[in-house]
């Protein structure tokens, strides 16, 4: 039987932007920090193989590597060799020439999945990219079972919840937060772990590119919504928690016996949430 508890540590980052070969060896270098040699998963920020304040399509596409490109064969071979999994932020070339938003999940056996984003503000390179066009599901890593979504996916509660449903122990949320989302960094976390029972994890890039600042505030939140880690400052650092997967998966919280039960999935009433999927419109205005 596997065991329930894991190491799990999300690394708060500078990004070069468009230099993929120097974002690469700094995931490298930082993976081989001792700090991180007996983490199951870790976790980078959102673009962190290419950066993300890009101006046009076309000035991001030379950024761009398919799944079987160098980063990904790279970090297949570190996991390979130290039995580890790490996901990190990427720009996607498509087999079509589409260029996503993506995030891949690799382990010992090279890639697991892929999440490409979905949700897409008006900002960077998310101007530019292809909507991610598959359901959410959670990713299997040896047992421990991740959500993937990416920044802004984050504020629609929709992403998170169907994450959980389909049975994610943890959430990982790799961002590129500037100024401005700082309520987002210093609540969100908290509640979707709340919310769902799940351990959450935020891993936000620091730095500034082309005038935008990030600003840090990474966080890992057990399944009550205390923080288990957290990095409320622009530094680069490491944050690393032990989660327990039993912790996540029991959705049946007794918190007196007989007096006060709370579960999370039999309480829900989803006849009533119709409006959640209701068709809006897709027209988006800029000011």
């Amino acid at each position: 039987m596997l065991p329930s508890k894991r190491i799990v540590s999300g690394v708060q980052s500078h990004v070069s932007l468009g230099d993929t070969a120097a974002n690469l060896e700094r995931m490298l270098t930082w993976l081989a920090r001792p700090e991180l040699t007996q983490s199951h998963l870790v976790v980078f920020p959102e673009c962190m193989l290419s950066g993300y304040c890009f101006r046009s399509l076309e000035e991001a596409l030379p950024h761009a590597q398919p799944m079987d490109g160098p980063a990904v064969k790279r970090i297949s071979e570190w996991c390979a060799k130290h039995s580890q999994f790490v996901a990190f932020g990427m720009l996607e070339a498509g087999q079509d020439g589409s260029v996503y938003n993506s995030c891949p999940l690799i382990g010992p056996n090279g890639l697991v999945d892929v999440y490409r984003k979905i949700h897409l503000p008006f900002l960077g390179i998310d101007r530019f990219v292809t909507i991610g066009a598959e359901p959410y599901r959670a990713f299997d890593a040896d047992g421990m079972k991740v959500g993937v979504h990416i920044c802004y996916d984050a504020s629609f509660p929709e992403s998170s919840r169907a994450l959980a449903l389909e049975g994610a122990d943890l959430l990982i949320l790799p961002t590129n937060w500037p100024p401005g989302a700082d309520t987002f960094a210093r609540y969100l976390p908290n509640a979707r772990a709340l919310e769902n029972n799940v351990y959450f994890m935020s891993v936000n890039r620091v730095g500034t590119e082309r005038g935008f600042r990030f600003i840090g505030n990474s966080r890992i939140c057990d399944p009550n919504g205390n923080p288990l880690a957290d990095a409320p400052h622009e530094d680069e650092c490491i944050l690393t928690a032990e989660i327990d997967l039993m912790a996540a998966r029991n959705k049946r919280l007794v918190r007196v016996p007989r007096e006060h039960v709370i579960d999370r999935w039999a309480d829900r009433r989803p006849q009533y949430y119709s409006a959640i999927t209701r068709p809006h419109s897709l027209e988006r205005k800029i000011d």
